[in-house]
C-alpha cells in the first residue's frame, strides 16, 4: 500500500514521471469539498462525485431557498448510503454580500469608458446604466476613485462576464462609476465587492440565522462556513448563537477570510475557529497579485501549526466549462498541496460546471500526485520544533505515533478515539500514510433519552488531510476494556483487508487508551 515518496530536491528520473500511477484504496489524503447545485444534486451525480473523492458537500445559501437544498441533501443521504463512503454536511452562509439584483435576467452589456450608476433603489430595472443593489449604505462607504468589482455568483473572473469599475462620484444613495472594461453581465443575481472598503453589515445576518435556526437544526450540520470573518469576535458570535440550537453546539465552525480586515485580524481569528477557508476569488481583489500566494503560504502555515484545517478555493475554474484544467491550475492544485493544506474547495466548478465527476476526479489525482513529493520529514521536523517542549501529552503520543510509523514504513496508522481530537492530532503531524480515525460512541442522555455520540465526530474529521474516519460498533462503549479495543482493532483490521489497503505482512501502528494510560504500538500482520 506504501507508496515511493520522493523528494524534489532528489534526482528523479524524467521518463518516471510517464509512468501511470498506481491505484489506490486511498488515492489521495488531501481531502475535497464540493458545492452542490443544479448540475449535482441528482442521486447518480452525487454519488460519482463521492466515488471520485468527495468528502463534504458544502450547500450555498447564496442562492436557492431551503426546499431545494433540502432536495438535494435527501439526494446526498441516498448517495452515502449506496457508496457506502461518509461525506460531511457544510452551510455556507451568505453574510455581508452585496448584490447587484437583475429580476428581468436579461443579459446586461457593459461598455468600457460609459458611466453606470448604482443605486440602493431595488424597485428599478437593471439596465446598462443602471444597477440596484441590495444595500443602502455604499454611498457612504466609498469615495471617488474607489475600485467595486462586479460579476456573476461564483465568477470565474473572465473578463467578459465581470466588470471593474472606478467611482466618480457620489450622488446622494447613488454611486457613479466609470466602467474599466467591456463585459456581459448574465443571470438573475451578481456579487458586487468594493475592494479594500469595510461594509457595515453583520458577518452573520438575521436571514443567516433563519437559515441556521431552521434547515441547519434539521439536518445537524457538520460545519459552519462563516462569510466574510473580519474578526474573532464574528466567530464567537456564531458560537454562541450555535450553542443554543441543540446539536448544532457540536457544529464546527470554519471561518472564510475574504477580504483585508480578515486578513489583518487573522491570528486571533484563527485562535477563535475550528479551520480556515481562504476565500481566494475575493482576496484575489483586495489583495495585490504578486501578494496572493504569500498570504495563501503564510495562512496555511499558521493553520498547520495550530492544528487547524486550511482550505483552500477557486484552483481549477476553468473545469466550469471544459474537461481539463490548465497547466497554471493544475500547478496551483499541487502548490496547495506543498505548502500543507487540508482540503481544495470547488465552487462553481461542480455547482454550474458541466464536468463536476470529472473535476473531482482530476483534483484527486493531482493531490495524490503532489503528494508523492511532500516534504513530510522537513514538515515534521518544523511542527515538533514550532510546538516546543514540554509538549503536552497528546502532542507527545501523536508525534510519537507519526515517527513510529515512518521508521517502521506502517502502512496505516490506526487511532482509537470518541471526540477525534486524537486523531486530528496525528493528522497535524502529515504521516506518509493515511490515518484510521476509529471513532467510539459515547452513550449520553439529555434526561429524556439516551442516544449515542460519534457521528458527528466521525464526519468532522474527513476534512483532515490524511484523515480517514470509521464509526465502531455502538455495542463497543467508549470505555471499553482491552478486550473489545482488540475486537474493534479486529474489524478495522479486517475492513482495511476486505478493501486492499492493508496486506499480510503489513506493519500497523496503533494508537489507544489502555486504562489512564495512552499507547503507541506496532503490530505486524500475519498471513
Amino acid at each position: 500500500m506504501q507508496s515511493t515518496h520522493l523528494l524534489l530536491e532528489e534526482p528523479i528520473r524524467m521518463a518516471s514521471i510517464l509512468e501511470p500511477s498506481k491505484r489506490s484504496f486511498f488515492p489521495a489524503m488531501t481531502k475535497i469539498v464540493g458545492t452542490l447545485g443544479p448540475k449535482s444534486r441528482s442521486v447518480g451525480v452525487i454519488s460519482g462525485c463521492i466515488t471520485a473523492g468527495m468528502c463534504v458537500a458544502r450547500f450555498d445559501f447564496s442562492w436557492g431557498d431551503a426546499e431545494f437544498h433540502q432536495e438535494t441533501l435527501e439526494n446526498l443521504k441516498v448517495a452515502v448510503k449506496s457508496t457506502k463512503k461518509l461525506c460531511a454536511v457544510m452551510l455556507d452562509t451568505v453574510g455581508p454580500e452585496l448584490q447587484v439584483l437583475n429580476r428581468s435576467e436579461h443579459p446586461i452589456s457593459l461598455q468600457v469608458d460609459s458611466l453606470v450608476v448604482l443605486t440602493p433603489n431595488q424597485e428599478k430595472e437593471a439596465t446598462s446604466n443602471l444597477l440596484p443593489l441590495n444595500f443602502g449604505g455604499l454611498s457612504k462607504a466609498v469615495k471617488k476613485g474607489d475600485t467595486i468589482f462586479i460579476g456573476q455568483y461564483l465568477f470565474t473572473g473572465s473578463e467578459t462576464t465581470s466588470v471593474w469599475l472606478e467611482v466618480t462620484e457620489v450622488d446622494g444613495e447613488d454611486v457613479v462609476c466609470l466602467i474599466k472594461n467591456s463585459a456581459t453581465l448574465a443571470g438573475s443575481l451578481y456579487t458586487l465587492h468594493v475592494s479594500q472598503i469595510r461594509i457595515d453589515l453583520p458577518t452573520l445576518t438575521d436571514k443567516d440565522k433563519e437559515v441556521i435556526s431552521t434547515w441547519g437544526v434539521q439536518n445537524k450540520i457538520d460545519f459552519l462556513s462563516l462569510s466574510y470573518t473580519r474578526h474573532a469576535e464574528d466567530v464567537r458570535h456564531a458560537r454562541e448563537f450555535l450553542s443554543k440550537l441543540g446539536d448544532l453546539n457540536q457544529t464546527q465552525i470554519f471561518a472564510k477570510i475574504e477580504n483585508i480586515e480578515g486578513l489583518n485580524h487573522f491570528d486571533e481569528i484563527l485562535q477563535e475557529a475550528d479551520g480556515i477557508i481562504l476565500s481566494r476569488g475575493n482576496l484575489g481583489i483586495d489583495l495585490p497579485p504578486e501578494k496572493v500566494f504569500l498570504f495563501q503560504k503564510a495562512a496555511v502555515y499558521k493553520c498547520n501549526m495550530a492544528g487547524k484545517p486550511a482550505v483552500i478555493t477557486r484552483v481549477v475554474d476553468s473545469m466550469t466549462d471544459n474537461l481539463r484544467p490548465t497547466r497554471a491550475e493544475a500547478t496551483d492544485v499541487a502548490n496547495a498541496v506543498l505548502d500543507g493544506s487540508d482540503a481544495i474547495l470547488l465552487g462553481a466548478e461542480t455547482l454550474r460546471g458541466l464536468y463536476p465527476v470529472e473535476t473531482i476526479s482530476t483534483v484527486n489525482k493531482i493531490c495524490a500526485e503532489a503528494e508523492k513529493v511532500f516534504n513530510q520529514d522537513f514538515y515534521f521536523k518544523k511542527a515538533v520544533k514550532h510546538v516546543g517542549e514540554p509538549m503536552t501529552h497528546l502532542e507527545s503520543i501523536a508525534s510519537s505515533a507519526v515517527r513510529a510509523a515512518i521508521s517502521v514504513k506502517a502502512s496505516v496508522i490506526v487511532c482509537f478515539t470518541s471526540t477525534g481530537k486524537a486523531a486530528r492530532l496525528i493528522g497535524k503531524y502529515r504521516p506518509t500514510m493515511p490515518v484510521i480515525s476509529v471513532v467510539i460512541p459515547r452513550l449520553k442522555t439529555n434526561q429524556l433519552r439516551w442516544t449515542f455520540s460519534g457521528a458527528f465526530e466521525a464526519r468532522q474529521s474527513v476534512i483532515v488531510r490524511g484523515i480517514f474516519p470509521m464509526l465502531a460498533d455502538p455495542r463497543h462503549p467508549a470505555e471499553s476494556t482491552n478486550a473489545t479495543n482488540e475486537s474493534i482493532l479486529k474489524v478495522a483490521l479486517d475492513h482495511g483487508k476486505a478493501f486492499g489497503f492493508i496486506k499480510s505482512h503489513d506493519r500497523i501502528v496503533v494508537c489507544q487508551k489502555v486504562g489512564d494510560a495512552s499507547v503507541v504500538k506496532i503490530i505486524e500482520l500475519e498471513d
